[in-house]
């Protein structure tokens, strides 16, 4: 009975690969730490070939090599997603070595939180450029792979990672605010133009998932951003606390409790997998402790 419970409890769960997204090819950036690498874990766990990208080579390595050691395929794209030749390196060598495209997870991101009357131009420029832009410049690259003729359609998708700060705003976020609730945009617009052609496109707004962007700024964890550090993080931050440890840390959560980052990877899973045939356009808001 046991081991019949642990295997139930596997199906629900990240622990117990279904094959949903069997020999497809999914490119995910940021997948080098927090909810990239665990959706690049579970859509390789799902029978995906995952083509993984981040900006710090030596945790992208990482990620592929465990995803190796688990019986999966992958390839890894360091570099910017903001550089200008970023969206077709990797589109290159995805078809270089798949020969297709089915799924691009556009997550990789941070933060540069300011008081809106103090942010520079800098800041606000270089999070749109970094959320909206780059998005908007690799889908735009693998147009040819997505607009295909009736015989040459699968299962087919495109994920925007916003968050609810797009969706309600957020103290000290105006640039990241912004650049969110223009990705939905971005979204709906893929939607209604490739959606003729069998293609899926879905936002997931996230509100507080465990990373280091939503970790407590005291803990000193920054970025270099064109030479300068930027501290990311969130003043005074509770961190992971459950329930069971305080149900009155996070009030306004009805799990009383952040999302784990393996949840929200399930989220992301679900607007590509088969199971979300039928969505395209919306916008999926995930509230801390995977409450949607």
């Amino acid at each position: 009975m046991a081991s019949r419970l642990a295997q139930v409890s596997g199906h629900i769960s990240n622990a117990y690969g279904r094959g949903l997204l069997a020999g497809e090819v999914a490119i995910i950036t940021g997948a080098g730490q927090g909810i990239g690498r665990s959706t690049a874990l579970l859509f390789a766990k799902e029978g995906a070939k995952v083509v993984a990208s981040d900006i710090d080579e030596k945790r992208l390595t990482a990620v592929i090599d465990d995803i190796k050691a688990a019986g999966g395929d992958a390839i890894g794209v360091a570099g910017d997603v903001g550089a200008d030749d970023f969206p077709k390196k990797i589109v290159d060598a995805t078809v270089q070595k798949y020969g297709k495209i089915n799924h691009i997870i556009n997550n990789a991101g941070f933060t540069f939180d300011k008081m809106l009357h103090t942010t520079p131009d800098d800041a606000f420029d270089i999070i749109l450029k970094i959320h909206v832009r780059a998005p908007f410049r690799l889908i735009r690259q693998a147009a040819p792979y997505f607009r295909l003729k009736p015989e040459a359609r699968e299962n087919r998708s495109i994920v925007n990672v916003s968050s609810t700060s797009g969706l309600h705003g957020n103290v000290g976020q105006a640039n990241y605010a912004a650049a969110k609730a223009a990705v939905i945009g971005l979204s709906k617009t893929i939607a209604k133009e490739w959606g003729p052609f069998g293609v899926r496109a879905n936002t997931v707004a996230f509100g507080l998932i465990h990373t280091r962007l939503t970790a407590a700024k005291e803990a000193g964890v920054t970025i270099e951003i064109d030479g300068k550090k930027v501290a990311l993080g969130v003043p005074g931050a509770k961190g992971q606390v459950t329930a069971a440890d305080d149900p009155n840390a996070y009030p306004l959560i009805p799990l009383r409790r952040g999302g784990s980052v393996d949840e929200a990877a399930a989220s992301v899973l679900f607007l590509a997998s088969p199971l979300a045939s039928y969505v395209s356009g919306h916008t999926l808001e995930v509230t801390g402790g995977a409450g949607i």
